[in-house]
C-alpha cells in the first residue's frame, strides 16, 4: 500500500477524518494542514486503517475527543480585569487565613 493511500481505511474512519478536518478548517488551519492532522487523529483514536469484516481491526478509543482542558478558561477570559483581580484577592486572603490556623505537620489543616 503506497503512502498516502486510504483503502485500507473503513468508511467511518473515512467519515470521521471528513469532519474532523472541517473543524480544523473552520478555525483557519489551511486544506493540506487539516488533512494531515484529521487522518493523524484517526490514526490515534483507531490505530490505523481497519478494513471492514468480522473480527478485523481494533476498537476506537476515542482518546483524542477528550481533550476538553483546551478550551476552558473562556469564562474567566470574558470577565473584566477588575472582577478577575478581586476574586484573586479574596483567595489569597482565603489561603492565608487557612494557614494562620493550620496546625504544624498537619497538612490538611484542622478539622
Amino acid at each position: 500500500m503506497a503512502r498516502g493511500d486510504k483503502s485500507a481505511y473503513t468508511d467511518k474512519q473515512k467519515r470521521k477524518a471528513g469532519y474532523i478536518e472541517e473543524g480544523y478548517e473552520k478555525r483557519g488551519v489551511g486544506h493540506e494542514e487539516a488533512e494531515r492532522r484529521a487522518w493523524a487523529t484517526v490514526n490515534k483514536e483507531s490505530g490505523g486503517g481497519n478494513k471492514s469484516g468480522s473480527g478485523r481491526g481494533v476498537k476506537d478509543t476515542h482518546v483524542s475527543a477528550r481533550k476538553g482542558g483546551r478550551i476552558g478558561g473562556k469564562a474567566a477570559a470574558a470577565r473584566p480585569k477588575s472582577a478577575r483581580a478581586a476574586s484573586a484577592r479574596r483567595a489569597a486572603a482565603t489561603r492565608k487565613r487557612r494557614a494562620a490556623r493550620r496546625v504544624p505537620g498537619n497538612k490538611r489543616g484542622p478539622r
